[in-house]
């Protein structure tokens, strides 16, 4: 059977601000090569928004989403300007309007922006409008901003629900959460008939700070698109460049662990000098980081780029001699693929869900600033480490295959319908 799924996303290329654009990008191009048919819902602003890691999120009144090169895959765009309040008279079912007004009220702290509530609100009450001229089997909604829309949908029309979980409240938030947010998160959860993890990491979260039953809860691990064939040999650096280059690429915020990465580069100064680190990226700690790093007195050997798109982030992965990860807390992490796509050796905190099934990456606590300065030195300094990481690493990228993650969600579609 061939089944039929609307799906509900927040970001998307070319419009993105962090991974979950990037994996609902290489999830639905798999599907669409695996001739499964989508259509997937997605947010258009009028104007530049500020999105939850605090980059602006530039979306034109007048661009798509991209049709063309999906045969099976079909976008729709919802505008984010409407009106927070259901219409009158159409036929929508009391329970179906009280779940697509969860998000009405505001979030309560500066994390998502003063109006996320309505625009959440909005995107729900224009999705249930979309579903009207709709066929579909089931609902698959990715992270917190859909979960209303999709519950709301499953009242609706009495479709199964799947929930994604790219990231949750925990890692974005550590203990100080949000507890619209939460609120949000464990209604979704609770209601869905299916919860996909991106990790065994995250699976632990959603079973132990969520309560929902293990039974419950699928892992299917994010892919990668590499560009060359898995027995092509990896590219050797063209000629040795006066100095080595670290790079952090990802949303400067708490989550990400800036800070640890530049008491580490402090370290690594006290042990070379042949080194620079850039921090490419956004986010609510960018600031702090500029000014932590002036305070550390490495701020001349400490650049930050700002948001990079497209080959902007080429070119950063071409330059890197190490790509470091050190994460609070990652549900998975798509960058160090991206990294090793690159032929970037990488190091990466424990408390990542690539950590617990990625074998040539260096791993390291994301606390430990001692032990994180010492790999970092070990892989600029010593050339037999750096290849093996960089050949043996991105062997094991290959593994990671998009085309795998959508075959195993169709598993997981059909055993929710209970068709072969």
């Amino acid at each position: 059977m061939q089944i039929r799924t609307l799906m509900l996303g927040w970001e998307f290329p070319p419009f993105i601000s962090g991974g979950l654009g990037t994996a609902c990008y290489g999830l639905t191009k798999a599907m669409d090569r695996l001739s499964m048919p989508v259509v997937f819902v997605l947010p258009k602003a009028a104007q530049p928004c500020a999105t939850a890691s605090g980059a602006l999120a530039v979306i034109g009144a007048s661009a798509e989403y991209p049709q063309a090169g999906f045969r099976h895959i079909r976008f729709r765009a919802v505008p984010s300007s409407l009106s927070p309040y259901a219409p009158a008279g159409n036929g929508r079912s009391s329970k179906a309007r009280r779940l697509a007004a969860i998000a009405m009220s505001e979030t309560g702290n500066g994390n998502y922006g003063p109006d996320i509530g309505a625009e959440v609100q909005a995107y729900a009450l224009r999705v249930l409008a979309i579903a009207q001229s709709e066929e579909f089997d089931l609902i698959h909604a990715h992270d917190w901003m859909t979960f209303p829309a999709g519950m709301a949908l499953a009242a609706e029309f009495g479709k199964p629900l799947i929930v994604q979980v790219h990231s949750t409240e925990f890692d974005r938030s550590g203990q100080d959460v949000n507890q619209y947010v939460y609120d949000i998160e464990r209604r979704g959860m609770w209601v869905a008939d299916r919860i996909i993890a991106v990790s065994n990491y995250t699976k632990n979260i959603i079973i132990h700070r969520y309560g929902v039953e293990p039974s419950k809860v699928e892992v299917v691990y994010n892919g990668i698109e590499l560009r060359e064939a898995p027995d092509a040999p990896p590219p050797e650096p063209l000629h040795p460049k006066p100095e080595k280059m670290v790079l952090f690429l990802g949303r400067i915020t708490r989550q990400k662990g800036p800070e640890y990465f530049l008491q580490a580069a402090k370290k690594v100064f006290e042990k070379m000098d042949d080194v620079k680190f850039v921090m490419a990226g956004d986010g609510d700690m960018l600031y702090r980081s500029i000014e932590m790093a002036a305070e550390l007195g490495i701020g001349h050997r400490v650049f930050f780029t700002r948001f990079l798109r497209g080959g902007e982030v080429d070119k950063a992965y071409e330059m890197a001699d190490l790509y470091v990860m050190p994460s609070v807390s990652e549900p998975f992490g798509i960058a160090p693929l991206e990294a090793l796509g690159h032929n970037v050796p990488v190091l990466v905190s424990k408390q990542s869900g690539i950590a617990e099934t990625f074998r040539n990456a260096l791993k390291v606590d994301f606390w430990d600033v001692n032990e994180m300065a010492n790999k970092m030195v070990a892989v600029l300094r010593y050339a037999p480490l750096q290849r093996t990481l960089r050949t043996e690493g991105r062997m094991e990228a290959f593994r990671f295959r998009w085309e795998d993650s959508a075959a195993r969600i169709n598993e997981i579609y059909h055993d929710v319908l209970h068709v072969a």
